[in-house]
């Protein structure tokens, strides 16, 4: 697979930061010994900036490093200024998601707690649908391109190199109607379709969990590269939070172990969520 230009872009940002480091300079040296400011080179470093080849080959120049890791590295930043498929939906994918869509395309590795909604990557068209109708400000195009967006990511859990993806739901998120009783059926019938596929391992944290390590909805995504560090992703509803770092992963990580923990097993799962798809058959 080619890798989105997100990670793409991600993965240019982490080799420069290596790069400066290793040199023991800070942004601001590197900066004044090209010619440059200080805020660029940190632009470049976070991901926030447009990276030339020109550019590539002035750091490269300078840090002294070898033909084919510049090369490597012109590839990124031309990679990462192609657009994702899903960009071409303009306004219906808000662009702080969109930087989250193409980390997820790139993800080998998926955990997700959900506590209230269906895992978006199981959700139905019509339960997509409905949860989009009450952001007021969405025209009926917007919704339409949202939604579909959604349905086309799901196709990374049926890809042959698909990530291997975990998800714990509260079960909240199975008896929370949203549209009526026949739109929760159906997505509930969603649900235990997606638990049959390969890559993908289900859980249900039920009512009568007790106490859990979990503050609220939250993502991790590892990628197949080990240079390409482990992130988790929270979102809201006007920005995301991504938050990287040794710290911030080992302790989500820490925290969805708890979650796996306390819900039920995957098969006493399946059990629970055909139960109560039976109550939304009466």
């Amino acid at each position: 697979m080619a890798g989105s230009p997100t990670a793409r872009r991600r993965r240019l940002s982490i080799e420069l930061k290596k790069l400066r480091e290793k040199s023991a300079l800070t942004c601001a040296q590197v900066g004044e010994a090209l010619d440059w400011s200080g805020s660029k080179v940190n632009r470049m470093e976070t991901g926030n900036g447009r990276v030339q080849p020109s550019d590539i080959d002035a750091l490269c120049r300078f840090y002294g490093t070898t033909d084919e890791l510049r090369e490597f590295l012109k590839s990124l930043a031309r990679e990462a200024k192609t657009r994702g498929w899903w960009q071409v939906h303009g306004s219906g994918v808000p662009e702080w998601f969109n930087i989250y869509i193409g980390l997820e395309q790139e993800a080998s590795t998926f955990r997700q707690y959900q506590c209230e909604l269906i895992p978006g990557l199981m959700q139905t068209q019509a339960y997509a649908g409905e949860l989009h109708k009450t952001g007021a400000h969405m025209s009926a195009e917007d919704i339409d391109r949202a939604v579909r967006v959604r349905m086309e990511r799901q196709a990374m859990l049926t890809r042959t190199d698909a990530p291997e993806a975990w998800f714990i739901v509260n079960e909240g998120s199975l008896r929370n109607v949203i549209g009526d009783r026949a739109l929760m059926r159906e997505q509930l019938e969603r649900v235990l379709e997606s638990a049959e596929l390969a890559s993908v391992t289900l859980q249900v944290l039920p009512f009568d969990a007790g106490t859990y390590p979990a503050t609220g909805t939250f993502t991790m995504l590892g990628f197949p590269d080990p240079e390409d560090q482990d992130l988790v992703y929270r979102d809201g509803i006007t920005d995301a939070v991504y938050l990287e770092g040794e710290h911030h992963v080992r302790e989500y990580t820490r925290a969805f172990d708890g979650l796996r923990a306390a819900a039920l097993s995957p098969q006493r799962s399946i059990q629970l969520i055909e139960t109560v798809l039976k109550d939304y058959a009466r």
